[in-house]
């Protein structure tokens, strides 16, 4: 009787390995497929920064000719900051495919340097506003070449969102360990659906574009810096908050 009823129980088990081994080849060729399109990922951001490397040192010089042919500073000023700026895009994809260095440094000086260079480029027609509950000098462990990427590429799908016209606020408060950063615009919002979706590769609701923006942002925010970013809240027709929550240990 023993037996019989052991037997009954050994299809049960069978069932049980098998959907156990079908989890396991499930799991092994999702992970394997993740790591391809990493290495993809890896690839084709550093192939960018070497690719933009020789037409930017010939800009440069034709930069440094400029100056010396003593054309309106104005004019080569802004077009060496725009140089630095491609210098700085350039570094960003070289990092992207390989594992990125962490400074201690003031999280609030990174945001206002940014956004500085940000308010004479987007929109006139656009308010933006800059606010933070933590002390200037907060050392908040980041690499501020990818958090600049991540803020410019929040604010411009923002400006975006508001057609250029309307009001964007950027905000910085501590809360359980974590360094939050608000960024809200007054835009068309995104509906539920799809609030998840938009930081997915090939997401897009521009004709132009191959989605892949919010998708480099999420993996900079946590990937490279053990963070989160979501969209915390959107109204359609009223706006979106989407919020970046670095890490960090000792909060002042």
């Amino acid at each position: 009787a023993n037996i019989i009823n052991k037997i009954k129980f050994y299809p049960v088990l069978l069932i049980f390995i098998m959907l156990l081994f079908f989890f396991a080849i499930y799991f092994f060729f999702r992970t394997a497929k993740a790591s391809e399109q990493n290495k993809l990922w890896a690839g084709m951001a550093k192939e960018t920064a070497h690719q933009l490397g020789t037409p930017l040192s010939s800009l440069m010089g034709w930069q440094a000719h400029l100056e010396g042919l003593k054309v309106d500073p104005m004019i080569t000023g802004e077009m060496k900051k725009d140089l630095q700026r491609l210098e700085r895009i350039t570094d960003r994809f070289s990092k992207i495919g390989s594992e990125s260095k962490l400074d201690d440094t003031d999280i609030i000086s990174s945001i206002e340097q940014n956004l500085t260079y940000l308010k004479a480029r987007l929109s006139k027609k656009v308010e933006i506003s800059f606010s933070s509950a933590i002390k200037k000098g907060t050392i908040v462990p980041h690499n501020q070449s990818l958090i600049d990427w991540v803020i410019e590429n929040l604010c411009k799908n923002s400006v975006d969102a508001m057609s250029g016209v309307g009001n964007l606020s950027i905000i910085v408060f501590e809360e359980k360990k974590s360094i939050h950063i608000d960024i809200t615009d007054s835009g068309k919002g995104i509906p539920l659906k799809d609030q998840k979706a938009i930081f997915e590769p090939g997401y897009s609701t521009k004709k132009r574009g191959w989605g892949l923006g919010l998708a480099l942002v999420k993996r900079i925010i946590c990937e490279h810096h053990r963070g989160k970013i979501y969209v915390l809240k959107s109204k359609l027709g009223q706006g979106t908050t989407i919020r970046i929550s670095l890490p960090h240990e000792n909060l002042s």
